[in-house]
């Protein structure tokens, strides 16, 4: 790699080569961890699963999901972030293929449930702000903004492919296509991934000159995590950082990201069609969480949260009132898109003002945490309540309500006594 950054060294510093890696790393465990909205109807019909036996399933994943970011952030601290992406995709590789082979539903929460959460927990937007934190000195609000809108395109390239693969031969091929993506990120990581620019013998993207990188935390993984949330608690811009990501999770990977596929098919529409619809939201994110990125080195983060979660909440009270036109769902799919993602950069950008550079990593993993069990709670309200009311309306527009709150609150970050931490403005 030191080779190879000296040969690119007159054409594009190495940090953005890292940065595409990652991009992939990101796009590849988004795929795997949508693919489980593609499987809730096939494994309904096909195994004679309940709803809310295969949501809960999910909903473990989507908690694990959140409560390894931390605890990633830590340990890419003190084993290194190749080690563990390594590691992480390795297990995700192994526990998929194998259940291929599940016969009950313990299998089901064992693999997609505690494996995939575990693994996608550490190739997840933990991963991204390690990256953009270590990598880049400027443009940061960008990079990140880039590296989360992978989440978008990995539905884009996975779901509507996926959906047809299920519809027309079971889930089974599913879940081992699923197992080759993990396995074919394996040797790109290995190749292309260092450790920091130190060790290929090159400064960050945008440092000046004589800057020395902070000295890299030698304590326990786990209690560098706990201790970051220790100082991070006294804060109550912590926590309101956190609940509004609880929101944010509970309004796009618990309710959009997991039930979508099925709400769609609960009105007539095919499963392909609705993971197509899906996909589009991905593109308009795309676009959506780059400009963001954009937004965020500009401009007061408060208010663009502010804006981001009034339109989405917005958008999800409009949902049930669509009648799932083509009009009705692709104004939905362009207005609810271009925001899904978006809260990301503006909040990493918030974190790393409140907090400082070198915790924000992981600090923003306990966001994450609460953002995964905002998902993870809604993934299951959301199928449970489906069994019992026989539709999705109920829980669509209690998280469309979520947010429009959310909007207020997150007003008050780093507001007078609620911030309690140092605040930059962006444009600093």
């Amino acid at each position: 790699m030191r080779m190879l950054a000296r040969l690119l060294a007159d054409r594009v510093h190495f940090a953005w080569i890292v940065a595409a890696v990652t991009f992939l790393i990101l796009l590849s465990a988004a795929g795997i961890r949508a693919s489980s909205s593609v499987l809730i109807v096939p494994l309904e019909q096909g195994m004679g699963w309940s709803r809310g036996i295969i949501s809960f399933a999910v909903g473990v994943g989507i908690v694990l999901y959140g409560l390894m970011g931390p605890f990633a952030g830590a340990l890419m601290q003190q084993i290194g972030i190749r080690r563990t992406v390594l590691l992480a995709l390795a297990l995700l590789a192994v526990s998929i293929f194998a259940t291929g082979f599940m016969t009950a539903p313990w299998q089901l929460v064992l693999g997609w449930g505690v494996a995939v959460g575990l693994g996608t927990g550490v190739t997840a937007l933990v991963l991204g702000a390690t990256i953009v934190n270590r990598w880049f000195m400027k443009r940061q609000g960008l990079v990140m903004g880039i590296i989360t809108a992978s989440t978008a395109t990995g539905q884009l390239v996975f779901l509507p492919m996926l959906a047809a693969i299920a519809e027309r031969h079971g889930w089974r091929p599913v879940v081992w296509l699923v197992a080759l993506v993990a396995v074919g990120m394996i040797p790109i990581v290995a190749l292309l991934l260092p450790e920091r620019p130190e060790s290929i013998g090159i400064k960050p993207f945008g440092a000046e000159e004589g800057a020395a990188p902070p000295p890299p935390p030698r304590a326990n993984p786990a209690m560098v995590a706990l201790s970051a949330l220790g100082r991070a608690s006294k804060s109550t811009g912590f926590w309101l950082l956190f609940a509004s990501f609880f929101v944010c999770g509970a309004s796009t990977n618990g309710l959009i990201g997991t039930h979508l596929i099925s709400y769609c098919i609960d009105n007539g529409i095919p499963e392909v069609r609705g993971a197509s619809l899906l996909a589009a939201m991905g593109v308009c994110d795309l676009i959506g969480t780059t400009l963001s990125g954009w937004l965020s080195d500009r401009y007061d983060n408060r208010w663009l949260l502010f804006w981001y979660y009034g339109l989405r909440g917005l958008s999800l009270i409009y949902l049930p009132y669509s009648g799932f036109s083509l009009y009705g769902l692709s104004l939905f799919a362009v207005f609810y898109g271009l925001d899904w993602i978006a809260t990301v950069p503006p909040t990493v950008r918030l974190t790393a003002d409140l907090f400082g550079k070198q915790d924000a990593p992981i600090i923003f993993g306990w966001l994450l945490c609460g953002h995964q069990i905002g998902a993870g709670v809604t993934a299951l309200e959301a199928g449970v309540l489906r069994s019992m009311l026989g539709s999705y309306y109920v829980p669509v527009l209690i998280s469309g309500g979520l947010c429009v709150l959310t909007a207020l609150l997150v007003l008050r970050i780093g507001r007078g006594r609620a911030g309690r931490g140092r605040l930059v403005p962006a444009t600093a």
